[in-house]
């Protein structure tokens, strides 16, 4: 048990676990930040307009959010932000109360409960940085 409590209280445990969490929010930013096109068009087949600056805006805070909470600074706002975009991104990409169709209307559920998931993990990580500042 001592050997489990160490490895859980090590700097680079904790640094890793911020860097894993946020994998699918930087990765995501990188690739519509790499592929602008692609992340443009990505906005566009989900009706938001004008799809550049909703792109640009999407980039901003997945990569930046990602950045305070793996750097454990303002860890509050960098998770605030990433919740705030999951919680988004249910109405408006996983709505699965309004697909018809098999398995689309099951895989948008299942896509969406994991998003309530991960804004629970955002919100843990934000109350362990503030316990560690104390």
């Amino acid at each position: 048990m001592s050997a489990i409590n160490t490895l859980l209280r090590a700097p680079v445990v904790a640094a890793a676990a911020r860097i894993l969490l946020t994998f699918p929010f930087w990765g995501s930013g990188l690739a519509k930040l790499i592929d602008f096109n692609g992340g443009v068009a990505e906005m566009a087949q989900f009706g938001l307009q004008p799809a550049a600056a909703f792109n640009i805006a999407v980039i901003i805070v997945q990569i930046g959010g990602s950045i305070l909470v793996i750097l454990n600074r303002l860890t509050w706002l960098g998770a605030g932000a990433l919740g705030v975009f999951t919680a988004l991104t249910i109405p408006v990409v996983h709505h699965f109360w309004s697909i018809p169709e098999e398995p689309f209307r099951t895989i948008a559920f299942h896509t969406a409960t994991e998003h309530v998931g991960m804004i629970g993990a955002l919100i843990v990580v934000s109350i362990l940085a503030a316990h560690q500042r104390r």
